[in-house]
C-alpha cells in the first residue's frame, strides 16, 4: 500500500528562511526543511493499482503555472494548539488547482478529505507546547511574508511514516502551463 498526497514544493531559499525559524518553542517537533510543503489534498493509503489510475488522472489536469506568497504565522487547535504554520497570500489560482485535483481524485473513485482546505505550509507539530510560548514567537516573527515565488508543477508524493516522522518522497511531477 501506498500513502500519498499531493502538493507543491517551494524553492530552496524558501525552505532555508522557514528552516531558519525552528526552536524557541519547548516540546514543538520541527517538520524537516526537506518535508516543506503546500498540501493539496491527502489521499490517503491505497494499492499500487489505484496509484496507477491517479497518476493518470492526475496527469490530465490543465491549469496554468501561478505566483504564490507566503503571508503570516498561525497556530491550527485553538485552546488546544498541535499545529504552527506558515499561511499563504490568497490566490484564485492556487484555489482552482486544488478543485481540479481533487476532482481528477474523485473520478477515481477514491474519497477526498472533508475538510476545508486550508493552505499553509506546516512548521512544526506542537502538541503540549505552551500556548503563551507560541504567541510569543508568532508575534516575534510577525510580520511573516515571502517575496512571491512561482508555482510551475504539482507533486504526487508518497508519504513513508517511521518512528521519527514522515519522509514525504516526490514520485511525479505534472507540469502547468507556463503560457
Amino acid at each position: 500500500m501506498l500513502r500519498l498526497f499531493t502538493g507543491l514544493t517551494l524553492p530552496a531559499d524558501l525552505t532555508a528562511r522557514l528552516a531558519a525559524l525552528a526552536g524557541g518553542i519547548p516540546s514543538a517537533r520541527w517538520v524537516e526543511p526537506a518535508n516543506f510543503h503546500i498540501t493539496l489534498c491527502f489521499i490517503g493509503e491505497i494499492d499500487e493499482g489505484r496509484a496507477a489510475d491517479l497518476d493518470a488522472e492526475l496527469a490530465t489536469i490543465r491549469a496554468g503555472a501561478f505566483m504564490l506568497e507566503l503571508d503570516g504565522l498561525g497556530i491550527f487547535g485553538g485552546a488546544k494548539p498541535h499545529t504552527l504554520w506558515a499561511g499563504i497570500r490568497r490566490a484564485p489560482a492556487l484555489l482552482h488547482l486544488q478543485e481540479r485535483v481533487e476532482a481528477a481524485i474523485l473520478r477515481t473513485g477514491l474519497p477526498v478529505e472533508g475538510r476545508k482546505f486550508t493552505p499553509h505550509v506546516t512548521l512544526a507539530r506542537c502538541r503540549g507546547a505552551p500556548a503563551e510560548r507560541l504567541q510569543d514567537f508568532i508575534l516575534g516573527h510577525s510580520p511573516f511574508r515571502s517575496q512571491p515565488f512561482a508555482v510551475e508543477r504539482f507533486v504526487l508524493f508518497q508519504s513513508h511514516l517511521g518512528r521519527t516522522g514522515a519522509l514525504y518522497e516526490p514520485l511525479v511531477h505534472y507540469p502547468l502551463n507556463t503560457k
